[in-house]
């Protein structure tokens, strides 16, 4: 595993990463950005696969206090996806020298891929979001307080520790945050109307933690819409339940940007 060190609000942190080369010339790298329990470890080998399908340069990257990366100081409040999409994202991508990326993003990880893409419209080729999030619904609600009866009630504290050098806190920090009163007001379509570039968006309809509507969303309210990829017996992790559909997908996104 590699490690950068990016500076954000006068502090710095050292960013564990993997970065697979460009086996095909002219591709734009593509840049994953893990899910809210996620980190680089949790993408298995997808990013591998990306990497083959694609011929694309592909990193990945754990976000302060995921994985074995430094951990964040604060307990994350209700726009620290908004921080992480304006603040930390630029920083990573400036570290690791990329420019002009497709994000690829799932769950919080594509709603910070659209975040950034709202706010930095000319810094960006295309974006990928799976079971991206652009408000709060009951079922993603209902989804959350079930995984907190689980992670009381089952192994998942040990299995998560595999992950993260602060499993507890990870958990923590996603679960009270998005149960908060003030998060039920949480909303990010005010940045669908300034994204440019292509986009695709891909969802399951058995996922666990929202409708469809949260990508409907996006084709209607990003200026020149968006591919939609939505998938049959597939729940809230795409790349894992409906792995050769994804890879088949973005691998013809990609192709398609040229």
């Amino acid at each position: 595993m590699n490690t950068v060190s990016i500076v954000f609000q006068n502090r710095s942190y050292a960013i564990e990463y993997v970065d697979f080369p460009a086996t095909v010339a002219g591709r734009p790298p593509l840049v994953l950005l893990h899910e809210g329990l996620g980190c680089v470890a949790m993408w298995r080998d997808f990013p591998e696969k990306l990497a083959a399908a694609t011929g694309c340069r592909v990193l990945a990257y754990s976000r302060p206090g995921y994985g074995a990366s430094d951990p964040y100081p604060d307990r994350r409040q209700t726009d620290y996806m908004h921080r992480e999409g304006r603040d930390i994202l630029p920083a990573v991508l400036a570290a690791l020298d990329v420019e002009q990326p497709v994000l690829i993003g799932h769950s919080d990880g594509g709603s910070i891929a659209l975040i950034f893409a709202g706010s930095y419209p000319a810094q960006l080729r295309a974006a990928v979001v799976m079971a991206p999030h652009e408000f709060v619904e009951e079922e993603t609600l209902a989804g959350i307080r079930a995984a907190r009866e689980l992670w009381e009630s089952t192994d998942w504290p040990k299995k998560l520790a595999r992950y993260h050098k602060h499993a507890a806190r990870v958990f923590a920090d996603w679960n009270d945050c998005w149960l908060s009163p003030p998060f039920r007001h949480w909303n990010i379509e005010d940045f669908l109307p300034a994204i440019t570039c292509p986009l695709l968006a891909i969802q399951g309809r058995q996922d666990e933690y929202a409708t469809l509507r949260q990508i409907d969303v996006i084709a209607e309210k990003t200026p020149h819409g968006a591919q939609l990829l939505k998938l049959d017996q597939c729940g809230h992790t795409p790349q894992r339940d409906q792995e050769a559909a994804v890879l088949a997908a973005i691998s013809q996104f990609v192709a398609g940007l040229a």
